[in-house]
């Protein structure tokens, strides 16, 4: 028995694919691991099954996230020192360990969602 208002064969709600990513969470199902070591993708999701040998991300996340770490420590280095005129070493000191931090932190999370945006616009397979 069908009702006006029902639609037969609907798929259960999902999850949002861009929270999973970031989250490294199968953008699929929101349940499995994304990652097995640090950045290699897994073939498939343990929980649903999704084939993620497909899909790649290529080098697009270490792109953004050097924008998104660089950008501000080298503007927040230079304003430093045009400011208090701190000396070079003090700063590249403070500055490198600040990028490379901020890059590796923000790795997972940025090719989490790139898989996930793959994944959301119609880069379906299996």
């Amino acid at each position: 028995m069908t009702g006006e208002g029902t639609i037969q064969n609907a798929r259960p709600a999902r999850i949002d694919p861009i929270r999973a990513g970031l989250l490294c969470r199968c953008p699929d199902c929101g349940r499995g691991r994304l990652f097995s070591g640090f950045l290699k993708v897994v073939e498939t999701c343990e929980v649903c099954g999704y084939d993620f040998r497909r899909l790649n991300t290529g080098d697009g996340a270490a792109v953004f996230v050097m924008q998104a770490a660089g950008a501000p420590v080298v503007f927040g280095a230079l304003f430093v020192q045009i400011v208090w005129r701190t000396p070079v070493w003090a700063v590249a000191a403070v500055a490198l360990p600040l990028v490379a931090g901020l890059s590796f932190a923000l790795m997972r999370p940025a090719k989490g969602l790139m898989i996930a945006l793959q994944v959301r616009d119609g880069n379906r397979h299996g």
